[in-house]
């Protein structure tokens, strides 16, 4: 490992690029990816390095646990190279370069630096080598990247110095206590995998899949305790309880089962073993238990690999998140590469997934997610078994198809994508229109399109506005708030003795829900859920081109609509 640049060029085969435009991307496309990755990694360290150089610190320099970390890369390339891809290393290096930018806040600035010496510590330990350095503690904790934490009993509160030193795979930490004197710690973090209170030493935790064809075991690190696993603040450690920890294995366990089961080839593939970090967030215990699906999920374009999800009920609910946020990674790493399109970050275009309206850049990183979770329903669909798991996933994949393709499509007419760029965008449009043809259960393509109006609906009636005259482009309401979007799962399945307008329309019967929908409006004729579903009902009862203008332009139609 060098900081020095290195000037040859990363040249990505025209091969691997229309694996990863087609929406997909093989395992050597993912492997060429994460190379770019750490040429880039090296950049940015550079960078910071020399921002760091002059930083007044009472730590060991930045210079000098540079060449700790260097000269434990010489010595054990393989854990070291682990710990500079590792997605909490991306994290704190582009957070601490946006720090000494002034665009970032967090702890002392000298603090955030040590985070350099605890990298340096975990890799002397696995080098073997004799350290010495100054690191920052707080309340007594030093985060180790890539082994875990330890923890000093009765030491002093806040932030402190100490002093950790390893020698033969041993590590001792020194700092100060909770009144007078020091406190000291030993542990062998490669060899000892927690003590018995757990008390000063905590693991990492991590995720392990054996595939079914006898593959040496994936492990994918469940990250709860590195300060840079979150997109971008510092964040204390969250440590997770047993049990909650366990649900964890059992579910990802469940969800790398689900991804290795054959399907139609194709794009919406996602390799568990591609993964390097799943973060969990907004929950340490299994109690309250999580909805069936996943309602919070994340990634950086800094953190390769790495996705922050909040656990899901269900093994199938995270397969599919697995998926998403894998697809973020591979356009953020492209997107590193290549410029794909001119953003001028105006948030005005329609996203069929979002409540809010979107940039381009987001757009794009959307269509490309949303086209690999399409991808991942279409081999859902392929091996399912039994009428209630066909119609789910039946309709999602029908759902995203049709999703991902409006997106592309803006993408498409936008103007605004570089020549790579179009060749991305029209590899997914190639994908999707492959994908619109293939044939899908009636019921569920038909509650399919028919949220899909929902939504674009409902999102024209809650942002969007007649636009004055002279002003080109969609004109956005300046009270628009975020809103419940309840109908993209509710619409899975088609109810059975529906009771509720949406019920009513989800099982085909137009005419029962406008009725109820005409009642609703009776008490505020510009409720926006109630309106969205009026004209959507009023639409399928009379496919005419007065309904189609509706559709179109929804925020035109009065206030009290005539029944």
């Amino acid at each position: 490992m060098t900081s020095e640049q290195d000037h040859a060029l990363f040249r990505m085969p025209d091969r691997l690029f229309a694996e990863l435009a087609a929406g997909g991307g093989s395992a050597a496309a993912v492997t060429f990816l994460e190379r770019a990755e750490r040429a880039r990694r090296l950049l940015l360290l550079r960078t910071l390095l020399g921002h760091l150089d002059a930083l007044p610190t009472p730590l060991t320099p930045v210079a000098e646990a540079w060449r700790v970390l260097k000269e434990a890369a010489e010595k054990s390339p393989e854990p070291v190279e682990r710990l500079l891809l590792a997605p909490a290393t991306g994290g704190w290096i582009s957070h601490m370069l946006r720090r000494v930018h002034g665009t970032a806040t967090g702890p002392p600035l000298w603090a955030e630096a040590g985070h350099l010496s605890a990298l340096a510590l975990s890799a002397s330990l696995h080098a073997g080598m004799e350290t010495a350095l100054d690191v920052p503690l707080t309340s007594g904790r030093l985060p180790l990247p890539g082994l875990g934490m330890v923890r000093l009993p009765e030491a002093r509160e806040g932030l402190a110095v100490g002093r950790a030193t390893t020698a033969g795979g041993e590590l001792t930490v020194t700092g100060p206590g909770h009144t007078t004197g020091s406190v000291r710690v030993t542990c062998r973090p490669l060899t000892r995998r927690a003590d018995a209170d757990g008390d000063t030493w905590l693991p990492l935790r991590t995720l392990t899949h054996t595939g079914p064809d006898g593959r040496a075991p994936v492990t994918v690190v469940l990250e709860d305790l590195d300060p840079y696993r979150d997109l971008d603040d510092h964040l204390p450690p969250a440590r997770l309880d047993e049990e909650e920890a366990r649900e964890w294995q059992r579910l990802f366990g469940e969800a790398a089962r689900i991804l290795a089961r054959p399907g139609i080839p194709g794009p919406g593939r996602a390799d568990p073993a591609m993964i390097r970090a799943i973060v969990p967030f907004g929950r340490t215990a299994v109690s309250p238990p999580p909805p069936p699906f996943v309602q919070v999920s994340a990634s950086s374009g800094d953190s390769f690999g790495g996705m922050l999800i909040v656990r899901p009920a269900s093994a199938l609910a995270l397969a599919e998140t697995l998926v998403h946020e894998l697809q973020h990674s591979k356009l953020a790493a492209l997107l590193h590469l290549f410029p794909l399109l001119e953003d001028d970050r105006a948030e005005r275009y329609y996203a069929p997934w979002r409540t809010d309206p979107r940039h381009l850049t987001g757009l794009l990183h959307g269509a490309y997610a949303f086209t690999g979770v399409a991808g991942f329903w279409r081999d859902r669909l392929a091996g399912a078994e039994g009428g209630e798991a066909v119609e789910r996933a039946a309709y999602f994949f029908a759902l995203r198809r049709l999703q991902s393709r409006l997106a592309v499509r803006t993408l498409l007419t936008s103007g605004r994508l570089t020549v790579q760029g179009r060749a991305l965008v029209s590899g997914l449009a190639r994908t999707l229109d492959g994908w619109l043809r293939e044939p899908v259960p009636h019921t569920a393509l038909s509650r399919a399109r028919t949220a899909a109006a929902l939504h674009r609906t409902e999102w024209r009636l809650r942002n969007v506005v007649p636009p004055s005259p002279g002003h080109e482009g969609p004109c956005f309401r300046p009270d628009r708030t975020s809103w419940p979007d309840v109908r993209t799962h509710a619409f899975a399945h088609r109810p059975v003795a529906p009771h509720t307008a949406d019920e009513y329309l989800a099982a085909g019967d137009a005419a029962a829900a406008l009725a109820r929908y005409t009642g609703q409006l009776a008490a505020d004729p510009a409720e926006p859920h109630a309106l969205a579903g009026w004209i959507v009902a009023r639409a399928a009862l009379d496919p005419g081109r007065a309904t189609r203008r509706m559709l179109a332009r929804p925020e035109l139609l009065q206030p009290l609509p005539s029944g």
